[in-house]
């Protein structure tokens, strides 16, 4: 028997299937053929001849652009710490305080009396009793003591904020703080380092 198969079948079948040859319609290969050509173009432009800035270049961009933009804000923050006075706004004050209950209760307690770092409360003042003194030694740390650089981390708004939630902190006079540093007590007797 004579079996007349339909050109678009090919010859084998799997389990009952037969696959069917169908061509592919014209636009899709040219879109096809489109993606090839654009890959092409896109390679050599790119990595080839290097013309075109990939992301990491536009990454590196962006921040360059954004360190120039922070660095010219911290540049007139110094400027302004100068004349800056302590903030008596609420919402600001509310900001310092939760600022410095992250961030600087773990040297200066929470009520500000001192731990590692001096008593905050006291009218004894290491690097100087005016605000713009405090602005500076939050800003710029202490490193030969342990104070952080705070320029790094917080913003100049922020830290305006804690040096006038600091400011709010002298006089209240916390239970049992640490001692001012001019009257704290020496160690005696030979060092063990010596």
């Amino acid at each position: 028997m004579n079996e007349t198969r339909d050109p678009l079948l090919l010859d084998h079948d799997y389990d009952g299937i037969q696959e069917l040859d169908n061509q592919l319609p014209r636009w899709w290969v040219w879109l096809f053929y489109g993606t090839i050509l654009f890959s092409a173009l896109y390679l050599t432009h790119y990595h080839v001849l290097g013309k075109g800035k990939l992301m990491i270049a536009e990454y590196e961009e962006e921040m360059r652009i954004g360190e120039q933009i922070k660095q010219a804000a911290m540049a007139r923050f110094e400027q302004e710490m100068e004349t800056l006075k302590p903030s008596q706004d609420p919402a600001i004050l509310a900001q310092g305080r939760e600022l410095f209950a992250k961030l600087c209760a773990p040297c200066h307690r929470a009520d500000g009396g001192g731990l590692v770092g001096p008593n905050l409360c006291d009218d004894y003042w290491i690097h100087g009793a005016e605000f713009r003194d405090n602005l500076r030694t939050i800003y710029h740390g202490v490193p030969e003591k342990g104070m952080v650089a705070w320029k790094t981390v917080l913003k100049p708004r922020e830290i305006h904020a804690v040096g006038s939630y600091i400011y709010t902190l002298r006089g209240s006079n916390p239970p049992n703080p640490k001692p001012r540093e001019d009257q704290a007590p020496q160690p005696t007797g030979p060092s063990i380092y010596e």
